[in-house]
């Protein structure tokens, strides 16, 4: 009996959903799905295509990047994942892409403003671009370092990993979480399509000023505030 299907059907789905919205080329990106109860994360194999991806490819491992279940070699960035899993004990999924306007922000070392009510919508902070490795973290262990340069900018810039679910890695590109590894992959699309918004808002004008204060309070809060009234309370 694989005590770990369940996992790897949530991870291969964010898997083949990435692929889908577009956010990956060839087989750059992953999604990792965490296990909190038995302390394990299912990642995607590494440069696997997805027309072949299966299930039962997903690989499991443990917070300190020790392979539990699984015949192929976890995804490059594995070490990046473990490291968010075990600091940040309040997310359930993480998904890494080299998505075109996510990387061009990233590589311009820039936060994305709040131009918007689509950003603000999602969160009211400017997403957070965290600045290029230092080169001692670049010659050591690279992909454990990445979560390490993650967590300094979340430290530096007093964010909340709950309320902002998205970095910018300097000159690198994009990781994003949430409370599963479906989550993750929407706040991948989310990302991506705001990136998208602010570079064409910057050429329209260059000048653009950003989202007034009580605008970014008022769309933020009526989806996640305590009184939000965005969409529908379903039944089942």
């Amino acid at each position: 009996m694989n005590t770990y299907k369940e996992l790897q059907r949530e991870c291969y789905e964010a898997n083949m959903q990435l692929d889908a919205l577009k956010l990956v080329v060839y087989t750059f990106g992953n999604v990792s799905a965490v296990d909190r109860d038995k302390g394990v994360f299912a990642i995607k194999p590494s440069g696997v295509p997805y027309d072949i991806l299966k299930p039962e490819d997903m690989v499991i491992l443990d917070f300190d990047a020790n392979i539990i279940e699984g015949r192929l070699r976890p995804s490059s960035d594995t070490k990046t994942h473990a490291y968010l899993y075990k600091n940040w004990e309040n997310i359930g999924g993480i998904s890494h892409t080299h998505a075109i306007y996510s990387v061009a922000w990233a590589q311009a070392q820039m936060d994305i403003p709040v131009f918007g009510t689509t950003h603000a919508d999602h969160l009211t902070t400017d997403i957070p671009c965290a600045p290029p490795m230092r080169d001692e973290l670049i010659e050591g262990n690279y992909e454990y370092n990445t979560g390490i340069q993650i967590l300094e900018c979340f430290k530096e810039k007093q964010l909340s990993p709950e309320e902002v679910e998205m970095v910018l890695i300097g000159n690198h590109g994009p990781f994003t979480w949430g409370k599963n590894a479906e989550k993750a992959v929407y706040n991948s699309k989310v990302l991506e399509t705001i990136a998208e918004m602010a570079y064409l808002t910057r050429q329209i004008n260059p000048d653009a000023e950003r989202l007034k204060d009580s605008l970014i309070k008022k769309h933020y809060e009526r989806k996640h505030g305590k009184n939000a009234y965005y969409g529908q309370e379903f039944k089942h």
